[in-house]
């Protein structure tokens, strides 16, 4: 692969998601990214579903990067880490505060040997004060950041009990910001020549993707004036044909309730007595909501309702399935989805790139790769000899390699798992 930071050399040593996703978009990018992965695979390669002994869930994050596999509690394992992290150009990690420190790969100990290293740490809590040692999830971090209590107020499962959004925006804003700082900071190296730290906090990331923040810091109470938060009070309606869709505009707020009269050609609406304020319309909403539902079952089809809502600035969005959104017309026209290889005749179906560049072809991302499969490759370009490499992998140090059918019918990663432990017993 091609891309505008060809050239860049990225260590990862990150797992799960926030590193990693910043990992795999550096590498989108044309980075040549090398993930390090201990003898206890990154715990996702095994979420469900296992296909062919990797999930999708590990090959969606970590494909396009080479692996290496290296224990670094073998004595002289650092020494080899260290040949890759003087020429590298960034270092993504995302364990708890500290815990590289312990290793001799901190910022601080790595910048002496390579000033021009850019090295990002992401962390539920940042690196200082009482919270930096608290372990962190998506879900964890979003509730402590107050994105959960505003979640809590609007989902509910099929029992009516209150339950958090099951994506894991935590993680992934925090991968993307720590991306962001990252190009930063590439820019600013060419001014001084130096690298830096960064430090990405979940819980900060939160607060600065939260674009209502300013309300809740304020003490303001959204309700005060019904359908003031616009957008996101976004009723759900039925289309002509059966389809359910959401309109980007409330139906009682004061600026957008005139648009749905001149999309409907019913300003006579306005002067009813149910619906002059917008507290009598959050009165009255059901039956203001049936007025509007039943003009739009008026409609031959949805795209001529669409195109009258549209000339009234309503936009409007069908509820559909990813794989329904997957097969539309517009996503097979940008390439929204992509297929890898399983590396057994298989692929997953991940993503495509969220970017076109005018000057530059990504192509499609390379298989996912097997945790230690580029462990002789990576060392061999860092330098070491093949005897070197040869002697690391009989000291135990790098592990791991492209697994047997024999390993794949077993179970995979699980599998994997097992023999690494029984091989460390032994």
């Amino acid at each position: 692969m091609s891309g505008p930071l060809e050239g860049v050399k990225v260590v990862d040593f990150s797992r799960v998601l926030a590193g990693p996703l910043c990992g795999r978009t550096l590498a989108d990018l044309g980075a040549d990214v090398v993930k390090i992965e201990p003898p206890r695979p990154d715990v996702s390669r095994a979420s469900f579903p296992v296909l062919n002994g990797m999930s999708g869930y590990y090959a969606q994050q970590n494909s396009g990067k080479k692996n290496v596999s290296i224990d670094l509690n073998v004595p002289n394992a650092r020494e080899l880490v260290l040949r890759l992290c003087d020429s590298a150009d960034i270092i993504v990690e995302n364990f708890r505060a500290g815990t590289l420190k312990a290793f001799g790969l901190d910022y601080e100990t790595l910048s002496v040997r390579n000033p021009k290293l850019i090295y990002v740490s992401i962390t539920g809590y940042g690196q200082k004060g009482r919270w930096s040692s608290r372990m962190a999830y998506a879900p964890t971090v979003q509730a402590e950041a107050g994105f959960t209590h505003n979640t809590l107020k609007h989902f509910e499962d099929y029992n009516g009990r209150k339950r958090t959004d099951a994506l894991s925006h935590a993680d992934v804003y925090a991968g993307l910001q720590a991306t962001i700082a990252v190009l930063a900071a590439l820019k600013k190296r060419e001014t001084t020549g130096r690298g830096q730290y960064i430090d990405v906090a979940m819980a900060a990331v939160l607060l600065s993707i939260n674009e209502r923040a300013h309300l809740d810091l304020a003490g303001v109470d959204t309700g005060a004036e019904p359908g003031a938060l616009g957008a996101a009070d976004g009723p759900h309606f039925v289309g002509p044909g059966g389809e359910e869709f959401v309109a980007a505009q409330s139906i009682v707020g004061s600026m957008t309730f005139p648009n749905y009269l001149r999309a409907m050609r019913r300003v006579d609406l306005r002067s009813d007595p149910r619906f002059c304020s917008a507290d009598r319309r959050v009165q009255n909403y059901d039956a203001l909501h049936a007025i509007i539902q039943t003009w739009m079952l008026s409609f031959r089809d949805l795209d001529s309702l669409d195109a009258q809502l549209d000339e009234a600035k309503i936009a409007m969005g069908q509820v559909r399935s990813l794989k329904d959104f997957a097969e539309t017309e517009w996503a097979e026209q940008w390439g929204a989805v992509q297929e890898v290889s399983d590396r057994h005749g298989g692929t997953y179906k991940i993503h495509g790139y969220p970017w076109h560049f005018s000057d530059e072809t990504l192509g499609p991302r390379p298989a996912p790769a097997f945790r230690g499969e580029h462990n002789a490759e990576v060392f061999r370009k860092a330098g070491l000899s093949e005897q070197a490499i040869q002697q690391a992998t009989a000291a135990g140090i790098l592990l791991g390699g492209i697994p047997t059918d024999a390993l794949v019918a077993a179970g995979g990663v699980a599998a994997e798992a097992e023999e690494n432990e029984d091989a460390q017993a032994s």
